[in-house]
């Protein structure tokens, strides 16, 4: 005999959850009129909703128009996730040994929304490193860790990630070229260019991958060049590997 799902009804979250829903779906504010013609449903069956949602900071409104959009705070709860805690908790020590050997800041990262972003970073040399502030987001077909964050996914899993992230880009993208670069990232492993914004700096940068070999993160290493000292990109390649693979197999646990 089959099971049938229990019919449960929670019409006001169910509201709620279909705004949240809705607007994660979609790059710009919409209006409260916009939103309930979406749905369904009239403006007096959601305003109260939207207000409440407003009142806990999971919508904000836009204050050149006054459309609505999504905070940060569903990012915020997902970073308090024993998942997330204890990736972050595996990383760090395997963080802070690989800045001590290569002298060389690291940043562990992730995707949301279309966007990288740090979850947790180490300074390299104690006179001067390159090092990004927790949370600094950017969108991910512009940045080197979210490009091996994406290279790293099943095909329908990286077309939603690049599909969500196009729009944000801060130029035009030519996919073709694009999906050339993450199939060439995924053949080699990892990623290694010189920096998309700034002079002197190199990129290198490996995944952490899940039990299917899927990428849940990326590590970051950027490498400053210093006169008079030389820069052994491929030894710190090769410590970030074994960096990433020590945190994969955490990763794999959790």
């Amino acid at each position: 005999m089959t099971e049938k799902k229990a019919g449960y009804s929670a019409p006001a979250l169910e509201k709620g959850l279909d705004i949240l829903e809705l607007l994660a779906s979609r790059d710009e504010p919409l209006s409260l009129t916009r939103i309930a013609d979406e749905l369904g449903r009239s403006k007096s069956e959601i305003f109260r909703m939207v207000m409440v949602l407003l009142e806990r900071d999971y919508l904000a409104r836009d204050p050149a128009s006054d459309d609505l959009t999504l905070t940060n705070r569903l990012f915020s709860l997902g970073l308090r996730t024993p998942r997330v805690r204890n990736l972050v908790t595996e990383a760090v020590p395997v963080m802070n040994a690989l800045a001590a050997e290569t002298g060389h800041s690291a940043h562990l990262v992730v995707l949301y929304r279309g966007r990288t972003v740090v979850l947790a970073s180490v300074s390299g040399e104690p006179d001067i490193s390159f090092t990004l502030n927790l949370g600094f987001n950017r969108p991910a077909v512009d940045a080197t860790s979210g490009q091996v964050i994406v290279a790293f996914q099943p095909p329908e899993v990286q077309q939603r990630l690049i599909r969500e992230s196009l729009p944000q880009a801060q130029g035009r993208v030519n996919e073709d070229e694009l999906r050339a670069s993450l199939d060439g990232i995924r053949g080699r492993g990892f990623e290694l260019h010189e920096s998309r914004d700034f002079v002197g700096l190199t990129d290198i940068c490996c995944p952490i991958l899940d039990r299917s070999g899927h990428a849940v993160a990326s590590m970051i290493i950027t490498c400053i060049k210093r006169h008079g000292q030389e820069v052994r990109l491929m030894d710190t390649l090769d410590a970030l590997k074994r960096a990433c693979a020590v945190i994969s197999q955490a990763a794999a646990r959790v």
